[in-house]
């Protein structure tokens, strides 16, 4: 079963005037894993599908949805995939790829078929994201060793982290998709500070890992005028272009951030400075 919701584009000074409610209905998801179903946001920001895929006494196949107006869902797009569950399995046009927890699959546009499953070795919970394309890339698996690890950070700011670049072009060939998965170390609980934005890429923040009854606190909006959404464990919230995107938890988590736009290099940021923050 397919849930699907759709979501409008954000004018920048409109959003100055948003309250909680407001914010929380436009930028975040709060459901992204539900027994048996695929749940999928379609947002304005790039034609950026956010969604979680969660197997458990079935197979799921990933199927059109209206807003895509074609046959098959990829006829299109391109799609990243994260397991940040148990072991499960993704077979696509009939060849199967297995994931375990922090392991990755780009699928390339034109693919017709994905389909999800358990293998009974856990629960797996598979974090998509999706963006159009006009090019098609070979399907790839990115295992946990093979991914582009970076330290970040420092514990004197309790920002220390490990990035690990998944999807992202000097690993998978892609027309505009990236994905990473970023660890904060335990103690630390600050991701992207100094906090930056980039015209030409959005984003969206995937947070997990994150321990029963604590809280993260998403940083959004303009450099100058910035908000705050409260988030739990395995909820994502969508990033404008001109937002910062910035967050601290209660205690230790992981993040996933997927991207698209215009530029596919990642170190294309416009920095914050922490103390011009408003």
């Amino acid at each position: 079963m397919i849930k699907h919701e759709f979501r409008y584009a954000a004018n920048p000074v409109d959003a100055r005037k948003y309250g909680t409610e407001e914010l929380r209905k436009e930028f975040l998801i709060e459901k992204l894993f539900v027994q048996d179903e695929i749940r999928l946001t379609y947002s304005m920001y790039d034609r950026y599908i956010v969604g979680g895929v969660m197997p458990v006494s079935k197979d799921l196949t990933l199927e059109t949805i209206p807003y895509l107006k074609s046959e098959n869902f990829l006829d299109r797009r391109e799609l990243g995939i994260v397991n940040v569950g148990g072991k499960g399995k993704v077979v696509v046009d009939g060849k199967e790829y297995e994931l375990s927890k922090k392991e990755a699959l780009y699928v390339g546009q034109g693919a017709k078929e994905v389909i999800f499953s358990n293998v009974g070795e856990g629960q797996p919970l598979f974090y998509i994201n999706s963006a159009p394309a006009h090019k098609n890339f070979p399907t790839k698996k990115v295992g946990v060793n093979e991914a582009e690890v970076v330290q970040l950070g420092d514990e004197k700011y309790a920002n220390k982290r490990v990035l690990n670049k998944l999807i992202v072009n000097s690993i998978v060939e892609t027309c505009q998709l990236q994905m990473g998965l970023t660890e904060l170390l335990p103690g630390n609980v600050w991701n992207t500070m100094p906090a930056h934005t980039h015209n030409r890429r959005m984003e969206a923040y995937f947070y997990f890992n994150l321990e029963e009854g604590q809280t993260i606190s998403h940083f959004m909006g303009e450099p100058q005028h910035t908000r705050h959404i409260f988030m739990e464990n395995n909820q994502a919230v969508l990033s404008p272009e001109w937002s910062i995107h910035s967050g601290s938890g209660t205690s230790s988590y992981s993040f996933i951030w997927g991207m698209a736009g215009e530029n596919l290099d990642y170190g294309d940021m416009d920095v914050c400075a922490p103390n011009e923050l408003k």
